[in-house]
């Protein structure tokens, strides 16, 4: 162990003093409605829980919302699911976010293979409206879908403009996907556009997308035309998909003559999630829900000001892009990168940082922790001065995740630990600037979410573990699951646990300032003797050992038990022996508890994840039980599966 122990919830941070974007908002609401919060986060964030209507109002009039709001902020209050907030606004999400186009940087888009193209709020605007207008004579209106098989480029925020600037809906998937990735999640949803790179590079290696952009499009008849980026060529060969053209070709169309206006609740974006356990659900979010939670999120919570530079490490097919370009609605530039954030080397993001000037930079703590253990010290070689947050999210950032952020990264930046989902288009818990930052600890619950943890009775507790629910609506509730007319699988997904309050699925603990901490999810906490763990808090001792690059946990059913099975997969020259094993046991025991400690330590080489890169600890449960996993394709490397299957160490 090369790091000295870091205990959780020390402190690690507090605020400078300079005026933030939520001391704006909050004189605002003072001068506008008499509210003085006097500083008091927590008096704030509970006045935008018990006048919802009026919290959402006022940030929609603060920050200058583009669309009619009509008179009504909130209806049907006491539904969970079934309240509307706004219905009679009229509204155009890129119409908001494509204001002010002038010539200042609106993107900035970085590539593995050293391509980077800058464009401004003009450029893009005038792009956007080009491929509208074409898109409008092909048919496409509101409500109409239009699938994105792209890379994190400019030609996905484009494209996804150019639909909401029309009323219609976007949905996209990374090109990593497969062909039954892929249709499974666009063949739900029948989109009359297809837009798709013939390929795209990946730790060094270009790989083509051609073959399967064909197979797609025949595979899903809604499909009327193939839009081809070429992203490895140029001029790539449209002739193997019928009615394909180039993405360039659509650019010299008549713009678009004007954004079209849309209800409150119509939807943006259609999302799919992850699991592994059957088909993706399709989860359909709103144009306002996803408009006034990003500016909440982003300018409230994340401090983003006009001319900042934030950079997210995502791809198409994870929900933090759909958050990224959000951006554009603050005036800041949006900056992207498409690759392995680890090619050639663990500094390459650190050298776009540096030369961009990022003002927020966003990844998840997988990747702290890969740097860490690359025994990377960024402040000793780049140059991050303009570094006001560092945003991580995907997995809980243990205490020495914190510790290692303002030992090797900034020591005066706000490191915001946020979580929420594809669920919500947002965060249920995130970043305060204007509090102090404890180690393990997220900051606060989010201003407009009435986010509690209660135990099995449905009782709020705090200062114990249990599930993380939303007991009252939320401006960013999906509008449904498409293909759900009914509601009932969106009713099981989040309501059947708790009558009428919002189970997310995560296993946490309110602590008595105020801060959050996330466990792991509450479907894969572990239950040994009948004591409920969460598997974060297995990670954060295993994980700190050199020696290991990355672990995973399970509960392994035992007749009437549970016993906790530890997989590892060791950092490179190390191996795998009786000392080692003894030191893990040791460690639990010592940081955690007795019942912490694994009755089975296993090796692997490789570790099961998500396409937005979270392990799948559910799949492994299921292999170790003999189940079958059911939709493999949510994962990024499904062929890692084989090595949790039939383990004689495991016979009970």
């Amino acid at each position: 162990m090369s790091e000295p122990e870091t205990v959780s919830g020390k402190l690690l941070w507090t605020p400078d003093g300079n005026p933030t974007e939520l001391d704006d908002y909050a004189a605002h609401l003072n001068k506008t409605s008499g509210f003085d919060w006097s500083g008091d986060y927590h008096k704030l964030w509970q006045w935008s829980v018990e006048e919802k209507g009026t919290f959402w109002s006022s940030l929609w009039e603060w920050h200058g919302v583009t669309g009619e709001k009509g008179t009504r902020n909130l209806i049907d209050e006491e539904k969970m699911p079934g309240a509307r907030f706004f219905p009679d606004a009229r509204v155009n999400y890129a119409e908001n976010m494509l204001a002010d186009a002038d010539d200042t940087p609106a993107l900035v888009a970085h590539g593995e293979d050293g391509r980077c193209t800058r464009l401004t709020r003009a450029e893009i605007r005038t792009k956007v409206m080009a491929l509208a207008g074409w898109m409008q004579s092909e048919g496409v209106g509101r409500g109409d879908r239009v699938a994105a098989y792209l890379p994190n480029g400019e030609h996905a925020l484009i494209t996804m403009l150019a639909t909401a600037a029309l009323g219609g809906i976007f949905s996209s998937c990374s090109p990593d996907f497969g062909l039954t990735g892929v249709s499974d999640r666009f063949g739900q949803i029948t989109p009359k556009l297809l837009f798709a790179a013939d390929g795209y590079h990946y730790n060094g290696k270009s790989i083509d997308r051609l073959e399967i952009i064909s197979q797609v499009a025949e595979a899903i008849p809604s499909i009327q035309k193939v839009v081809i980026v070429g992203y490895l060529n140029n001029s790539p060969d449209t002739h193997l998909t019928k009615n394909a053209i180039l993405f360039d070709q659509t650019l010299t169309h008549r713009p678009l003559a004007a954004f079209v206006r849309v209800g409150f609740s119509d939807p943006l974006y259609i999302l799919y999630s992850s699991g592994t356990t059957g088909a993706p659900k399709c989860i359909v979010h709103s144009v306002g829900g996803t408009l006034l939670k990003h500016i909440c999120e982003l300018r409230l919570h994340s401090n983003v000001k006009a001319g900042d530079k934030v950079f997210y490490f995502t791809t198409c097919g994870w929900m933090m892009w759909n958050w990224l370009v959000s951006v554009l609605l603050c005036r800041a530039t949006v900056i992207v990168y498409e690759g392995n954030p680890f090619y050639p080397g663990p500094e390459r993001l650190w050298q776009i940082a540096e030369a961009e000037k990022f003002t927020l930079f966003g990844t998840s703590a997988k990747y702290i922790d890969a740097v860490r253990k690359a025994g990377l010290i960024p402040c000793d070689h780049y140059d991050l001065s303009n570094l006001r947050t560092l945003c991580s999210t995907g997995s809980p950032l243990s205490a020495e995740g914190f510790a290692f952020v303002y030992d090797a990264i900034h020591p005066h930046l706000q490191l915001a630990s946020i979580s929420g989902g594809t669920d919500i288009m947002g965060c249920f818990v995130l970043g305060c600037p204007n509090l102090p930052v404890y180690a393990g600890e997220i900051q606060v619950r989010g201003l407009g979410m009435d986010v509690a943890v209660l135990d099995e009775n449905g009782q709020p507790i705090d200062g114990e573990q249990g599930e993380l629910c939303c007991l009252s609506p939320f401006v960013s509730m999906p509008v449904g699951f498409w293909n759900d007319e009914t509601g009932e699988k969106y009713h099981a997904a989040y309501f059947d646990h708790f009558n009428h309050v919002w189970r997310h699925g995560d296993w946490a603990t309110l602590t008595r300032r105020g801060g959050i901490i996330i466990h792991g999810r509450s479907d894969a906490t572990l239950n040994p003797g009948g004591v409920r763990i969460g598997t974060a808090e297995i990670y954060r001792v295993v994980e700190a050992f050199d020696e290991i690059a990355e672990a995973l946990v399970i509960g392994q059913s035992t007749g009437d038990d549970v016993r906790i099975v530890l997989f590892i997969r060791l950092a490179t020259d190390h191996t795998f022996d009786e000392a080692l094993q003894d030191r893990i046991k040791a460690e639990l025991k010592r940081k955690a508890s007795p019942r912490h400690v694994p009755t089975i330590i296993c090796t692997v080489t490789d570790i099961p994840r998500t396409r937005s890169g979270k392990i799948s600890e559910l799949a492994v449960r299921d292999i170790v039980h003999g189940r079958e996993v059911k939709n493999t394709e949510a994962l990024a490397n499904p062929e890692s599966l084989d090595q949790f299957r039939n383990r004689t160490e495991l016979d009970i």
